[in-house]
């Protein structure tokens, strides 16, 4: 299992996943796999009725989300932004790097009707982003890993916030109090974790959870904020236990799996000029934007604090954090599939352009990576 926590591993088998899934797509058997993605599964008297695609992105990807919350509490408690002064500077640069995509992408597909596509190329995949620098930054300055950490971090919030606010339709307010209730015995029972009765909270802290998935979906609000709820609202010690336990299935499983059947795209038979404008957009977007935004957002956080305790940000390094965060991929797949619900030719055009975006963007990032790395390396000298 320890092979599978890697993130060079992640990294590698989240590609793999993705690219298999399009390429299956465009095979004689890929209609007969689509066709089983989007066959139904319900469960009996709930009104939860699923296809096989949405379970993965509604069901499995909560888990995704949910160490995702408790790397979040994480930092945000005893790690890297647990100060005002130590999140200010990577909080600016991620601001930055959600700001200048989305304005890109507004500004290309401005009059096509497709304006609500703007989130997908605001997002950064942090298990690939930290996959490129272990492959290729070794002998990477720690604080430049560190950067790239908080800013995925906060990157993340936004694309929660995104998510929870954008793409909700006619929440029902009296599930959703349910649903607050249910997280909120969660977070309570998970105090006893290390008590006597531990053999009888694991089992309730299951059902709560999946009560409380359960609520959120039918309330209208994704349901993967569920997991994100249930990762904030459980107790640290025993959260951060549970995140290792559950890496090798997030990074194994969750996350192939949703990757597979996002890529699941078969490519348009059309000239470059027929491709739709959020195309254009996304692809220009994630890899031109977010280096752009990071550096401007970078730029901008050297002016705040006190004059004694500013410093110039390396250019180098601010262009290598936005090449990195450009890798949209698991997030911005999601946000793609939200943003594109009845548009699914659309859709499917902003998978292609996340696959693409993200791909060159991978490639910028390992070159500006290695360079960066070695260029420390001899600084350092031998060691």
């Amino acid at each position: 299992m320890s092979i599978i926590r890697s993130e060079r591993v992640a990294a590698v088998l989240l590609l793999v996943a993705a690219f298999a899934g399009l390429i299956v797509a465009n095979t004689p058997v890929g209609p007969a796999v689509m066709g089983l993605q989007d066959a139904h599964l319900a469960v009996p008297g709930t009104g939860i009725d699923l296809s096989i695609g949405h379970w993965i992105s509604d069901g499995l990807l909560a888990l995704f989300f949910f160490v995702v919350a408790v790397e979040l509490k994480n930092e945000l408690t005893v790690g890297q932004l647990d100060t005002v002064s130590k999140a200010v500077r990577p909080a600016i640069a991620a601001l930055g790097g959600v700001l200048v995509p989305a304005l890109i992408y507004l500004g290309i597909t401005a009059g096509s009707g497709y304006a609500g596509g703007w989130p997908i190329p605001t997002a950064t995949d942090i298990a690939f982003a930290l996959g490129v620098l272990a492959v290729f930054g070794r002998g990477i300055p720690s604080r430049l890993r560190i950067f790239i950490l908080a800013l995925a971090i906060l990157d993340d919030i936004v694309a929660i916030l995104i998510i929870a606010v954008f793409f909700t339709s006619d929440p029902n307010l009296g599930l959703i109090a349910l649903a607050a209730v249910a997280v909120v015995l969660f977070g309570l029972l998970s105090r006893l974790l290390g008590g006597r009765f531990r053999g009888a909270v694991i089992p309730a802290m299951v059902i709560l959870g999946l009560v409380a998935w359960a609520l959120v979906y039918l309330s209208g609000i994704h349901a993967t904020i569920a997991g994100v709820a249930l990762g904030l609202a459980m107790t640290r010690r025993p959260a951060m236990r549970l995140r290792h336990a559950l890496e090798p299935v997030t990074n194994g499983v969750v996350l192939p799996l949703f990757a597979f059947s996002a890529a699941l795209v078969a490519i348009p038979q059309v000239s470059a000029s027929q491709l739709a404008a959020p195309f254009w957009g996304i692809l220009v977007a994630l890899p031109v934007g977010k280096i752009l935004g990071i550096c401007l957002g970078g730029w901008a956080a050297s002016f705040v604090g006190a004059k004694g305790s500013r410093s110039r940000p390396d250019p180098r390094t601010l262009i290598t954090a936005g090449a990195l965060g450009g890798v949209g991929f698991t997030v911005s797949l999601l946000m793609n599939e939200l943003a594109f619900a009845r548009h699914p030719e659309v859709a499917d055009e902003g998978t292609l352009a996340v696959l693409l975006g993200s791909t060159v963007s991978i490639v910028v990032s390992a070159i500006l990576v290695s360079r960066l790395a070695a260029r420390h390396r001899r600084q350092a000298g031998p060691s």
